[in-house]
């Protein structure tokens, strides 16, 4: 029998329309309304040592970062920025903070943007006008970074502590110091730990601004707690249409935070889905170990780039229909399992061979993709 694959879907339903913004270049990468929310992280390596930044940056290349951030606290890490900024595959943003006179040096290091942090770099102020001039003659962004951590002193005075308000009118007022030397290239940030504050201080920037965001929860924890607080805050902030970059903060692998980033834009369909897995939680039904299942099919499925949904099911109460509404699926019982392929049953075949025959569906239907290309109609896939 053969099993079309169908046309290329519409554009998937987002939960509301993107923020409008002024627009940036970051090195290529285009940043704001007008373009796709991209996904940061930044190095763990000490940026001086030029090969190990570079091995990192290629390793998070690879695991889809878009932009990378390296910390630069002194002069060899200043120095080391030509070669990494010339060398990277993605735009290569310098952190800065304490001492202003490595934003310069990032700028004449070509690198694609550069974070400052004014609540802790001395006499910011007194140093816009010629940041501001540097950076518009090398057409370099400027990103406005404000953390709860290192709020300008004044504003912790007026404030209390690091109120949305507190956040927004620092951003802000450095806002203006630019604005003052005609300089606009600016992508702002307004960072806490807490996400409830987080988003109220984005939602209030969002309504004051057309500047692009980029969203973070600033210390976010270790993996799990902090994939959490940053699933929580980008999804209610990101539904709003409010956001344009994206750092997930966790205390594990650089890698972990662009998976976790690029999981989050997938779910709310601000990005094409790749794999996606639908697996039941199991209950007193299931007749098969869904949970072995699951992380074998998913296992056996790493590095799919096509996107595909798969749907492992264990009894027959959901699984036939959650199977049928995948592009491929199973509906598990009994000792066997029957095959979906875009609704239709293909073949039921023992348990044991479930993950086997997954899989070799799987391979078909990519192969089909492939061979199908992008404009040349509905890809086909034959089956026995």
């Amino acid at each position: 029998m053969t099993v079309s694959l169908g046309m290329p879907a519409p554009p998937p339903p987002v939960l509301a329309p993107r923020r409008k913004t002024r627009q940036l270049d970051v090195g290529g990468v285009g940043v704001g309304s007008d373009h796709p929310v991209s996904v940061q992280s930044m190095c763990t390596t000490k940026t001086a040592d030029i090969n190990a930044t570079l091995q990192q940056i290629a390793e998070l290349t690879a695991s889809g970062c878009q932009i990378v951030r390296v910390a630069v606290p002194d002069t060899d890490d200043a120095e080391a920025l030509p070669i990494i900024a010339r060398k990277s595959q993605i735009p290569v943003i310098a952190d800065i903070h304490f001492q202003p006179r490595y934003v310069f040096a990032a700028i004449d290091a070509g690198c694609a943007a550069v974070r400052v942090n004014p609540g802790n770099i001395k006499k910011f102020d007194d140093k816009v006008g010629e940041i501001a001039r540097a950076a518009k003659d090398a057409g370099t962004p400027i990103r406005i970074g404000v953390n709860a951590g290192s709020l300008d002193r004044r504003l912790l005075a007026k404030y209390g502590k690091a109120t949305p308000e507190a956040l927004v009118e620092s951003a802000l007022w450095e806002c203006s110091l630019f604005e003052e030397h005609d300089f606009r290239d600016i992508k702002i940030s307004v960072k806490h730990n807490d996400p409830v504050v987080m988003v109220r201080a984005y939602e209030l920037l969002a309504a004051q601004c057309d500047y692009p965001l980029h969203l973070g929860v600033t210390e976010a924890g270790p993996a799990f707690q902090g994939t959490i607080k940053s699933a929580v805050a980008f999804g209610a902030l990101l539904s709003q249409g409010i956001g344009d970059t994206i750092r997930v903060s966790l205390s594990a692998p650089p890698a972990e935070e662009v998976k976790v980033g690029n999981q989050i834009l997938e779910s709310l369909n601000l990005r094409q889905r790749g794999l996606e897995i639908v697996s039941c939680p199991s209950c007193g039904r299931a007749q098969v170990d869904v949970y072995k299942l699951a992380d074998e099919v998913t296992a056996g499925l790493e590095g799919m780039e096509i996107p595909l949904r798969v749907a492992v099911m264990g009894c027959v109460v959901n699984g036939p229909g959650e199977a049928r509404e995948a592009d491929l699926g199973v509906a598990s019982g009994n000792g066997k399992g029957q095959i979906f392929v875009k609704g239709e049953v293909v073949k039921t075949v023992p348990e044991s061979q479930i993950v086997e025959t997954l899989i070799e569906e799987a391979m078909r239907i990519a192969a089909a993709h492939a061979d199908d290309g992008v404009a040349s109609g509905p890809p086909v896939v034959t089956v026995s």
